[in-house]
């Protein structure tokens, strides 16, 4: 049993649990949605995207904030600044703010990642 800390300690912010859309799991397009940390009162923002096409992805771009990028399915190489990280199914690779990052599915298949964004909404510079 863990024990982190101590729950007497912290006490509740007011807001109630939430819900909203993230994604259609049968959209087609790479882009399946995005869900807004505003809009259920969180301070991050989830997108799902996923590819069948080695090579493809998103293109180069920037954020003001933090990107954890989880990988679900298939393999990803990402392009973080001047890192090349390749990772696959069950590991999370990290994009810091204000670094130049991009991802391409490394296949064969499906690649399928879950992107959080460590801000309450998606703002993203493309570079290229």
């Amino acid at each position: 049993m863990r024990k982190d800390f101590d729950p007497e300690t912290v006490k509740a912010d007011g807001r109630s649990a939430a819900k909203g859309f993230l994604f259609d799991p049968t959209a087609p397009g790479p882009w399946r949605g995005s869900l807004a940390g505003e809009t259920i009162g969180s301070p991050v923002t989830v997108l799902a995207y996923g590819n069948d096409t080695p090579g493809e992805g998103p293109p180069l771009h920037v954020h003001p904030y933090d990107e954890t990028f989880v990988v679900f399915a298939g393999r990803a190489r990402f392009f973080v600044g001047d890192q090349v990280i390749d990772a696959t199914a069950g590991e999370a690779v990290l994009g810091p703010a204000g670094v130049p990052h991009r991802f391409v599915n490394l296949g064969p298949g499906r690649l399928q990642t879950i992107d959080i964004h460590h801000s309450d909404r998606w703002i993203q510079t493309d570079l290229a």
